[in-house]
């Protein structure tokens, strides 16, 4: 047994100090061949630094020998330096046998750099060389879905399906139920997912996902429910799960999955207000609210939860509770114009008018526009004896709502007792 046999069978029983030792030793004394071998190794376990050694003192000596540049490109993208690898690569001549993997390579960096023409480009020139090498097609396909040209990648990735299942351990049934997906063909990327046959869970997720854009919810039921079977852990298939239910109107079946995700993972906060819009509609409004706090917890400005948790507020007339939840979320530094008006509106029921009085004016900036809260406000400050105010407030809400004869004959009656 050689040396270099002798440390990959020790590398593979974990003896990784002793491979090494091995190798530097014997490199001090072996030929071009083995260095070269040499130097694949230590790339191959992560030792870029001495592969990348051994390879510059290779081309040295064979500067014309297009894998010793090709393997060094890749140490250059391991380490991030793309320009290097982009020099390299474009010293390999079009004459050169390489040259079609010098281009390939080349339009994964400039895809990487966002220069997308640039990188077709090179792809079309190595298919001009060789029309039928399924990894070009491949890369065209993984270039165009990039972009969201999702119809010109289905075109390549067809290509490739006519030859092969999988290119660089992808699957090429996925890519084109992805694609057909993203292209909005639903029924068509339904075909290319087959769940009885794959018992991977992120498969089956996606396969779902496609399921229920295509209207077949209970395919999609069918591949959550043994997306969670294989790994209960799968933290996004509770969510879509659940919500699924809930369209089905299988309020307890939701409810039931939404409390299974948050005992095995107790930070979601989406999965949180789920929870808290199924226990409302099942009336169990304590377990509503605590569900609902939880998500706002989690993330105090989660707008959706908050103004959610208010109208629960108001069902039971706990406007001082408003007062308390919007100040705590305002003090996080959250900022929103619903928040002063909801507050506002809060701080009157307890009349505090004062305070509504500041939170309307803070909400007036960004909701100016709003014609529900232009009458609400006016009203406010009529009922506050600020008649200057209100008058230009009920006027910009009549250039909004003109044919409101009530609060048009209000804004004459406070410009007449004006006079």
């Amino acid at each position: 047994m050689n040396t270099i046999q002798q440390a990959i069978e020790l590398a593979e029983k974990n003896e990784t100090e002793k491979a090494l030792a091995l190798l530097r030793d014997h490199q001090k004394n072996a030929d071009d061949d083995s260095l070269f071998q040499i130097a694949e190794l230590y790339l191959q376990w992560g030792f870029l630094v001495e592969s990348r050694t051994i390879l510059e003192q290779l081309i040295e000596k064979y500067p014309e020998e297009t894998s010793l540049k090709l393997t060094l490109s890749d140490i250059f993208i391991e380490s991030e330096e793309d320009e290097l690898a982009i020099t390299i690569l474009n010293e390999i001549p079009e004459e050169d046998e390489g040259y079609v993997q010098a281009l390939i390579q080349l339009a994964d960096l400039y895809q990487a750099q966002g220069l997308f023409e640039v990188s077709e480009q090179k792809l079309m020139e190595a298919k001009q060389i060789d029309p039928q090498e399924s990894v070009i097609d491949f890369a065209l396909g993984e270039l165009f879905f990039s972009i969201g040209e999702y119809m010109k990648a289905i075109n390549y990735y067809e290509h490739v399906y006519a030859k092969t299942k999988e290119v660089a351990n992808v699957s090429i049934e996925d890519r084109l139920g992805e694609a057909y997906a993203a292209a909005g063909d639903y029924e068509k990327a339904l075909t290319f997912y087959k769940e009885e046959e794959d018992p991977d869970p992120e498969k089956l997720f996606k396969y779902g996902i496609t399921a229920h854009q295509a209207d077949r919810d209970d395919i999609a039921i069918k591949a959550w429910e043994h997306a969670l079977e294989i790994d209960q852990d799968y933290y996004a298939a509770y969510t879509q799960l659940a919500n699924v239910y809930k369209e089905q109107g299988m309020l307890e079946e939701a409810y039931k999955i939404a409390q299974q995700g948050l005992e095995r993972n107790s930070y979601q906060k989406e999965l949180y207000f789920l929870a808290g819009e199924i226990a409302h509609q099942l009336g169990r409004e304590a377990e509503s609210e605590e569900h609902v706090r939880e998500a706002i917890a989690l993330e105090p400005d989660y707008k959706e939860a908050v103004l959610f948790l208010i109208e629960l507020l108001k069902a039971r007339e706990a406007s001082d509770e408003i007062v308390d939840l919007i100040q705590s979320i305002k003090n996080t530094g959250a900022e929103d114009p619903l928040y002063d008006w909801e507050l506002a509106k809060a701080n009157v029921e307890i009349e505090s008018f004062d305070d509504a009085l500041n939170s309307y004016q803070e909400a007036y900036t960004n909701l100016q526009h709003d014609s529900d809260f232009l009458k609400e406000y006016g009203y406010f400050l009529t009922e506050e004896g600020r008649v200057q105010e209100a008058i230009p407030v009920l006027k910009a809400y009549l250039e909004q709502q003109p044919i409101d004869e009530d609060v048009q004959e209000h804004v004459e009656r406070l410009e007449q007792d004006l006079l």
